[in-house]
């Protein structure tokens, strides 16, 4: 046999930069990416009673309650949109970025025995969680799509607005913010086990801080002195900008949205310089 390695395939290297994003190498694996994809959708559910009825069951009831709590007694007025309405677009947008950022935080972690035995891309594990919640969010924009037909037809002035084209690039970048966040957060957990503890009640707090259940207006005008912290935040601007594409409500601020682009394109390539780093001796750690 000839040992030439000019005679082989491919030849497996450890990386020599920090930042690496081989769009020929996760092409080459793209199979291997359907198949992860394919195992988060339909395996997540397998051995559940109600299986995937939960991708319906969860925002309805987040959306009944956020209904009852922070309409009918905390009073928050939605104007002429109906409040159930109102809280389950914002859910539905919110819920695939929570998806995205929980599903990335634990990569390193979750897939520490696959890691170690054989070589692959690993940027196409957490890619694959993104790729595979735009199936779940498809199925939830559904359920929004229902109940919008029936609150028009039963006297609800809704209007979908011009700009609403603009929707998917909302969910792309989404989707990449949650990918970035989630390689920092799951190349932290590899030495600092405790840090995914945090994740699940640091998401709870984001989301009273982005906006999903109340307008950003109504910020501005009940805590003046406060108001900086949700106008800070790049996902209150998806939040709003998304319920007024869907009902013509609030406003799309476009500093805001090219605000949000900034943070989203830094925290993606801070996260995938991280990750590279953290993929080469990660597995000493786990």
């Amino acid at each position: 046999m000839n040992n030439n390695p000019n005679d082989w395939l491919f030849e497996i290297t450890p990386k020599n930069k920090f930042f690496s994003l081989n769009f020929k190498e996760v092409w080459q694996y793209r199979d291997l990416l359907f198949l992860f994809v394919k195992r988060d959708v339909i395996t997540v559910y397998k051995q559940t009673v109600l299986g995937p009825l939960w991708y319906l069951i969860q925002p309805l009831f987040t959306s009944i309650t956020f209904t009852i709590i922070f309409n009918n007694v905390a009073g928050i007025n939605t104007g002429s949109i109906p409040p159930f309405l109102f809280n389950l677009a914002g859910i539905t947008v919110w819920n695939y970025f929570t998806a995205c950022l929980n599903g990335t935080s634990d990569t390193f972690k979750a897939n520490a025995s696959i890691f170690g035995k054989v070589y692959f891309p690993r940027i196409i594990t957490p890619l694959s969680v993104v790729i595979s919640n735009l199936i779940k969010l498809g199925i939830q924009l559904v359920i929004f799509i229902v109940f919008y037909i029936f609150y028009y037809f039963t006297g609800s002035t809704l209007t979908l607005n011009s700009s609403l084209f603009l929707f998917p690039l909302l969910i792309v970048i989404m989707g990449v913010l949650g990918l970035g966040l989630g390689m920092l957060i799951s190349s932290m957990v590899t030495k600092y086990r405790d840090f995914s503890y945090l994740v699940a009640f640091g998401i709870q707090l984001l989301m009273y801080l982005s906006a999903v259940m109340y307008p950003m207006e109504l910020v501005k005008a009940k805590l003046p002195n406060y108001g900086w912290i949700v106008e800070y935040n790049p996902l209150a601007y998806i939040i709003e900008s998304t319920r007024y594409m869907l009902l013509e409500v609030g406003e799309i601020s476009v500093l805001g949205l090219s605000y949000t682009l900034t943070i989203t394109v830094v925290i993606f390539f801070l996260g995938l310089l991280i990750f590279n780093k953290t993929e080469k001796s990660f597995i000493d750690t786990v």
